[in-house]
C-alpha cells in the first residue's frame, strides 16, 4: 500500500484550513484516529461541546480560561492542559490567544469539518484502530495540569499525558535552531503522528517507503511551516523535524495512547490516574525506528 502524503494545515495562512465551528473560526485537521482544532480566541470567546461521546483535551497555549464540565469547573492558567470527560463542556477564554483542542475521531462533526477530511474517505486500514484504554481509576472527571509545575523527565524530551483515547507529548522548548547534525529520523508502523508547532518555524522532513510500483514512489519532502500549525505524518513515513529559528516549541499528538511511551518510567506525568491495558491487549508496533521525538 502506498503511504499517504504528509498533510499540513498552517494557521499562518489565513486562507488555508479555517472552518466555522461553534461560532468560532478554527483550523481543523484530522488523522485516522484524532482531530486537532486550533482557535484564535478573545476574552469572552466560548468553545462548547454538547453530549461529547468520549474524553478530549484542551491546551491553553497562552491564555487563561474558565473550564466547565458537568458540575465541575476550574480557572485554568495559560500554558496548561485540561482533560475533559465525556458529556457537555464549556471553555470561556479570559484573554486573547490560542486554544488547541484535541479529540478522538469519535467527534464525527469535527471529522467532517477537517481540511483534509477527503484524505480519509476510503478509511485508513493500515492504521491500528482506536481502542480506548481502561477507564481512569477515579472515574471520568475534569482534570487540570499546569505545565509550568509539571517538568519534563531529566535528560529526555518527553513530557507526556494520556487519557483513555489520546496522548500528547510536550517536547522541550528550544532556544536555538536545531543542530542539523543531531536529528532523529524515525517511523511508526501502525500509527500516525500529529506534530503541532506552537512557536517558531519548523521544517518537517519526510521520506516515503518504496513499493513494487516505481510509478507510486514519492520524492523526499522538506515542508516548512509556521506557528501555530498542525502536520499529520502518516505511518511508515520516515520523518524528523527541526526548528529553523527560536524560540520554538513542538507538541506531538497520538491516538490511541502509545504503549512504548507508557512503559518508560516517569515519562507519562498522569500515569497513576490512567491504568494501562492488560499485557496481551496491546502489542508494541513492529519494525518501528523510534528516536525519542521529533
Amino acid at each position: 500500500m502506498t503511504a499517504r502524503a504528509v498533510m499540513v494545515s498552517d494557521h499562518t495562512d489565513k486562507a488555508l484550513g479555517a472552518r466555522p465551528e461553534d461560532g468560532q473560526w478554527s483550523w481543523i485537521m484530522r488523522g485516522a484516529n484524532f482531530v486537532v482544532a486550533i482557535a484564535d480566541v478573545e476574552a469572552g470567546t466560548v468553545l462548547r461541546r454538547d453530549d461529547h461521546p468520549d474524553e478530549s483535551m484542551a491546551f491553553l497555549v497562552d491564555v487563561p480560561a474558565r473550564v466547565v464540565a458537568g458540575d465541575e469547573s476550574v480557572d485554568a492558567a495559560a500554558e496548561s492542559l485540561v482533560i475533559l470527560p465525556p458529556g457537555t463542556s464549556r471553555i470561556e477564554a479570559r484573554g486573547s490567544g490560542t486554544i488547541v483542542r484535541i479529540f478522538s475521531s469519535a467527534a464525527s462533526d469535527l471529522v467532517s469539518l477537517a481540511s483534509n477530511a477527503a484524505e480519509y474517505n476510503a478509511g485508513a486500514p493500515d492504521v491500528a484502530p482506536l481502542i480506548p484504554w481502561p477507564d481512569p481509576v477515579d472515574g471520568f472527571h475534569l482534570r487540570y495540569y499546569p505545565l509550568t509545575k509539571l517538568l519534563g523527565t531529566p535528560g529526555s524530551d518527553l513530557r507526556v499525558f494520556r487519557s483513555t483515547n489520546l496522548m500528547i507529548n510536550f517536547l522541550g522548548q528550544r532556544d536555538a535552531p536545531r543542530d542539523t547534525g543531531a536529528l532523529s529520523p524515525h517511523f511508526h508502523t501502525d500509527f500516525e503522528q500529529g506534530s503541532l508547532a506552537l512557536r517558531g518555524r519548523y521544517v518537517h522532513h519526510a521520506r516515503y517507503p518504496w513499493t513494487k510500483d516505481m510509478a507510486q514512489w514519492r520524492e523526499d519532502e522538506h515542508l516548512e511551516v509556521g506557528s501555530p500549525s498542525i502536520t499529520v505524518i502518516p505511518n511508515n513515513v520516515i520523518h524528523t523535524s527541526r526548528n529553523v529559528d527560536a524560540p520554538a516549541w513542538l507538541v506531538d499528538v497520538f491516538a490511541p495512547p502509545r504503549l512504548d511511551f507508557s512503559q518508560m518510567p516517569g515519562a507519562v506525568k498522569n500515569a497513576d490516574e490512567y491504568p494501562m491495558p492488560a499485557a496481551d491487549a496491546v502489542a508494541p508496533p513492529e519494525g518501528s525506528l523510534w528516536a525519542g521525538g521529533a
